[in-house]
């Protein structure tokens, strides 16, 4: 079916408003944060109208390098372990009857409605040192004595992933439901194990589906906020973080809006990187 161009006016009334709450709710709001970020601190707590590159400067500083290279580093592993651990068990789901594959979906669309304070409150409870799994641990004589897992790396790390399976499960779903299964009963014809099988056929024939994953977890992870202050120290803090201790704290509005700018561009270009993928994937 070949779609027509619009021939009048009154054609463009159904976007009319999507558009005006674009404008209003994205575009507003991203052009006065841009012109904030070239605005000139003020000592005494406040900012001052100005055009300086002050904020955009202090990028260039070891702290922000570290901040940022953290919060890149801490996204693309939470996106990596998640698509790792969702891929095979999204496999074995689309094997499942229907029934099952049902419940299954409803149990993770039940994760989902759970909010980040709620998941981070979980977490830091289950590795805790007086209520958590170590005390397992002890009475299965695996160790001598519970100790705390968190604050640490490994606790963020667990925390995100754990918010971001369900996202990937349901983002790969489709596309694996869709998989023609002949192509895995082929492999394992000509002599293939159900592992080489996964990997040579099911693997290459999602590779655009899984690098668009990918990215899209890796959105998600970047702009995460609260589990890594409530698993992790400050060195596991994330730029969202950042921003919001210069915003509230340090009461430097300018630096935190030139921040979240630089956050927000870097997210666009990622989000125009995955419309690309798609595109050459239905090519």
């Amino acid at each position: 079916m070949r779609r027509e161009a619009p021939r009048h006016p009154l054609d463009y009334l159904p976007i009319a408003f999507p558009g005006l709450m674009l404008v209003v709710f994205f575009v507003v709001p991203f052009g006065t944060m841009i012109a904030v970020s070239f605005f000139r601190r003020d000592p005494a707590g406040f900012y001052a109208p100005d055009f300086v590159f002050d904020n955009y400067a202090r990028f260039l500083s070891l702290f922000f390098a570290n901040v940022l290279g953290f919060s890149l580093f801490l996204a693309m592993t939470v996106a990596i372990v998640s698509v790792a651990l969702a891929l095979p068990f999204t496999h074995m789901l689309a094997r499942l009857p229907r029934k099952a594959q049902v419940v299954w979906l409803v149990a993770l669309l039940s994760v989902l409605s759970l909010s980040e304070v709620i998941i981070g409150f979980a977490w830091s409870t289950l590795l805790s040192r007086t209520a958590g799994i170590t005390n397992l641990f002890v009475w299965l004589g695996i160790m001598e004595q519970a100790q705390a897992l968190t604050p640490s790396f490994g606790a963020v790390l667990t925390g995100m992933v754990y918010q971001a399976f369900p996202y990937t499960v349901l983002v790969l779903y489709p596309a694996i439901v869709r998989l023609d299964p002949t192509l895995t009963e082929a492999a394992r014809t000509l002599g293939a194990s159900p592992l080489k099988a996964f990997f040579t056929v099911v693997v290459p024939a999602l590779r655009n589906t899984l690098v668009a994953t990918v990215v899209m977890v890796f959105i998600f992870a970047l702009g995460s906020y609260l589990l890594p202050q409530l698993l992790g120290r400050p060195q596991h803090w994330t730029l969202s973080v950042l921003i919001t201790d210069q915003a509230i704290y340090q009461s430097n509005m300018p630096f935190a809006a030139a921040m979240a700018v630089f956050l927000v561009l870097v997210t666009l270009g990622l989000v125009a990187m995955t419309v690309l993928i798609g595109r050459k994937g239905e090519a």
